[in-house]
C-alpha cells in the first residue's frame, strides 16, 4: 500500500474533489494558499474516517491538530506550520478552524440527528466554517459575504447528505438526515438497511432537496454585488452542487441504485461561465 500524500499539492491532486475546480478562479498566490487550506480540510476529514483506528485514537490525532493550530511542537502533524502561516496571513482564527475539527469529531460515532437544527449545527462546522475561512483567502469587501458563506455551506452539505444517504448508511450506519423527517414520512433505519426506495422515500428526499434549495436561494440573495468577482470560486461550487441536486431530483433520487456525479466537461463548462460572468 502506498503511503498517503503529504504535501498540500499532492493531497489536492489525489482528492479529485469539486472543490479543487474552484482553484481555477484564483490568482497564483491565492491559489497556492487555498491549496494549503483545502489540504488541511482533507487531512482532518480523512483522520476522522480512516479505517482500522478506534474513535479514541482518532480523537487523539484530531486533538493534536487543535493544538497545532496555535503552537508548534515536536512531532506536530505535517502541514501544521503551513496552516499556522496561512492563519496569520489572512487573520483566520484558530477557534474557527477548531470548529471544523469538532465537526469531524462528530463523525467518530454513528451519526444520528434528531432535528434539522441538530443537523445544521453539524453542517455549520464541517461546511460553513470551510466557507468562512475560504472567503478570507478569496478576499471580500462586504461583511454580508459571511452570511453568504454560511448559507452556501448549508446548501452544499445538505446536497452531499441527500446524495450519500445510501453510502453513509453502509459506512457504519450513519444517518445524517433528521430523524424527525424520517418519522414524518414513515421511513425507518431498517428501510435503509433493506435499501428500500418507493414513494415515501421519494417524498422524503424531495422534502430534503427542497430544503437545500432554500439554502441555495438564501445564499444567492446574500451575495454582495461588489464581491461577485472575488467569490467566483464559491460561485463555481454553488453552480456545480446545485446542478447535482437538480439532477438527482429529475432522476427520482435513485441513490440505492447509482452514484450521482457530474461529468468533468459539464463542470468545466459551468466554471467557464462563472469566470466569464455569465
Amino acid at each position: 500500500m502506498n503511503p498517503p500524500p503529504s504535501s498540500a499539492e499532492a493531497i489536492t491532486r489525489s482528492s479529485k474533489s469539486n472543490f479543487a475546480l474552484a482553484f481555477l478562479a484564483l490568482p497564483p498566490e491565492r491559489r497556492r494558499d487555498l491549496t494549503t487550506f483545502y489540504a488541511f480540510c482533507r487531512v482532518i476529514d480523512d483522520l476522522a474516517d480512516q479505517p482500522g483506528r478506534s474513535p479514541e485514537e482518532k480523537k487523539g490525532q484530531l486533538s493534536e491538530w487543535k493544538r497545532a493550530l496555535s503552537e508548534s511542537f515536536d512531532g506536530e502533524p505535517p502541514l501544521a506550520a503551513e496552516v499556522r502561516a496561512l492563519r496569520a496571513k489572512y487573520g483566520i482564527g484558530a477557534e474557527l478552524l477548531a470548529e471544523l475539527i469538532q465537526g469531524c469529531e462528530m463523525d467518530l460515532v454513528p451519526a444520528r440527528y434528531q432535528t434539522s437544527e441538530d443537523l445544521l449545527r453539524y453542517c455549520y462546522r464541517v461546511a460553513s466554517v470551510v466557507g468562512l475561512a475560504s472567503i478570507e483567502i478569496f478576499g471580500y469587501q462586504n461583511p454580508a459575504t459571511k452570511e453568504y458563506a454560511i448559507e452556501l455551506g448549508y446548501a452544499l452539505q445538505w446536497t452531499n447528505i441527500v446524495r450519500d444517504v445510501a453510502t453513509d448508511f453502509a459506512n457504519g450506519g450513519r444517518i445524517y438526515l433528521p430523524l424527525e423527517d424520517f418519522a414524518r414520512f414513515g421511513i425507518t433505519p431498517e428501510d435503509l438497511a433493506l435499501r428500500k426506495g418507493g414513494p415515501r422515500f421519494g417524498e422524503l428526499m424531495a422534502f430534503e432537496a427542497e430544503r437545500a434549495e432554500s439554502f441555495y436561494a438564501r445564499a444567492l440573495a446574500k451575495l454582495p454585488p461588489e464581491d461577485r468577482h472575488s467569490l467566483a470560486p464559491a460561485e463555481i461550487m454553488r453552480r456545480i452542487y446545485h446542478r447535482l441536486l437538480k439532477k438527482m431530483r429529475r432522476d427520482g433520487f435513485r441513490v440505492f441504485e447509482k452514484e450521482y456525479r457530474l461529468g468533468k466537461l459539464e463542470k468545466l463548462a459551468m466554471a467557464a461561465r462563472v469566470l466569464l460572468g455569465c
